[in-house]
């Protein structure tokens, strides 16, 4: 005798009542259900993985929140970096959104380029702002400092020396011409570019 006639012999008394059949008929609906739920599911949370991935991996794209000196204010802010170029978020002192951008790069000893790091971006923000009004006056912001250089002028070339107790900075503006500052010395005026 086959196994198969052993089980037809050994189940043929037992007979399934209606009820039964009722919950064996849910069941098998809610399988149906739950595996493409489930495929569903693991298909959404692959894109989702498959975008982070992709974000992460984005040409060494790195985005911080980052806190810099803004018009001698310090203002927490988003600094996003995409190779050598960086895009800075934040909100001003009357509540609206800001951007700013720039980049550069850096001349290594060996003659080689390299883009500018995190640390010499922010460096770069944090670094004494000259702004020129439509009255002709010249402002220096550096830290929590505003200062007015209108008058300290000789010829179309001023020199400043900014300190806030920890750091000295010296400044050095050519008139509508530039700037340039060192933790060292006066850059010379011949050194920058104009603005």
């Amino acid at each position: 005798m086959t196994n198969e006639a052993r089980y037809k012999r050994a189940f043929s008394t037992l007979h399934a009542s209606g009820n039964f059949m009722e919950v064996k008929t849910m069941n098998n609906t809610k399988k149906r259900y739950v595996p493409k739920l489930a495929a569903i599911c693991a298909a959404a949370a692959l894109v989702l993985a498959l975008a982070g991935g992709a974000y992460a991996a984005d040409v060494g794209g790195v985005r911080h929140a980052v806190q810099v000196w803004l018009h001698g204010d310090l203002t927490n802010a988003t600094l996003d970096i995409q190779g050598g170029e960086y895009t800075l978020t934040y909100t001003d002192g009357q509540g609206n959104a800001q951007e700013r951008g720039g980049g550069g790069i850096v001349m290594e000893a060996d003659g080689s380029e390299r883009p500018l790091t995190e640390g010499e971006i922010v460096e770069q923000l944090n670094s004494p702002e000259v702004e020129y009004g439509e009255d002709g006056a010249v402002t220096v912001w550096w830290r929590g400092q505003q200062l007015d250089i209108t008058d300290k002028f000789d010829g179309k070339v001023c020199y400043v020396k900014l300190t806030d107790g920890a750091e000295t900075v010296y400044l050095t503006v050519k008139y509508h011409g530039g700037y340039g500052w060192s933790n060292e010395d006066y850059p010379d005026p011949s050194d920058f570019y104009a603005e």
